[in-house]
């Protein structure tokens, strides 16, 4: 492979029935491919930590997920507390239903509230693009630039639907090129990743980053 696939994939495990046998098994994992980070929710954050600690791969987390409708004090402070527990990367969830609303000076303070509790932290802000229009895709983007985020990315994973190569571009197009996109949700093979990559997105949620490596495909529903 000319391209470092690995350093592209966030490693993912966000289920809620997620035992620490299993973060143990997907850090064991990043350290093996390398992989970004792994992605974890707040509760396992300190444990992710002190496994990866001296390696090159990230402990990233979540952030008012998987809806959004945290409020922006709540967030901030999950933000924070995420970063002292070890987390390197945020990714957080916009309210979307304020999207929705038109309320966007509510969407920029939830953005911005978390950009200024991760102090330099890596944030990246998920849309959830199967909610939204092609318009309100554009203004999620264009909100989350504004606030100074470092990515836009799709979906959580959870909802109606995850990342399409449609959806990558118009994001890539909206954001330029000096902005992350991160495409997440239903990449359960080399061949999606690819067309993601191709698409404009620079970093992969999965949870099928072994999978992707060893050129399979996996069954995951996200």
């Amino acid at each position: 492979m000319t391209q470092n696939y690995a350093a592209m994939i966030d490693h993912t495990l966000l289920k809620a029935e997620t035992t620490k046998a299993q973060i143990d098994k997907i850090c064991q994992e990043a350290l093996k491919y390398e992989f970004a980070s792994v992605c974890v929710n707040p509760t396992w954050v300190k444990n992710s930590s002190e496994i990866l600690a001296g390696s090159n791969v990230k402990v990233c987390t979540v952030i008012g997920f998987p809806l959004g409708a945290t409020t922006p004090q709540v967030k901030a402070f999950e933000t924070t507390n995420a970063i002292e527990n070890g987390a390197r990367e945020i990714d957080m969830v916009i309210n979307i239903g304020a999207l929705k609303d038109g309320n966007y000076d509510l969407v920029l303070e939830d953005i911005k509230a978390v950009v200024t509790a991760a102090n330099g932290t890596l944030v990246k802000v998920i849309i959830e693009t199967s909610l939204l229009t092609d318009e309100e895709k554009v203004k999620a983007c264009e909100l989350s630039v504004e606030a100074g985020a470092d990515f836009v990315k799709t979906s959580t994973g959870f909802s109606t639907g995850g990342a399409t190569a449609e959806d990558v571009a118009l994001m890539r197009k909206t954001v330029g090129p000096e902005i992350g996109v991160k495409a997440s949700g239903g990449v359960r093979s080399l061949e999606d990743m690819q067309k993601m990559i191709e698409a404009g997105a620079t970093r992969i949620g999965a949870s099928s980053g072994v999978a992707i490596m060893n050129g399979l495909i996996s069954d995951s529903s996200y």
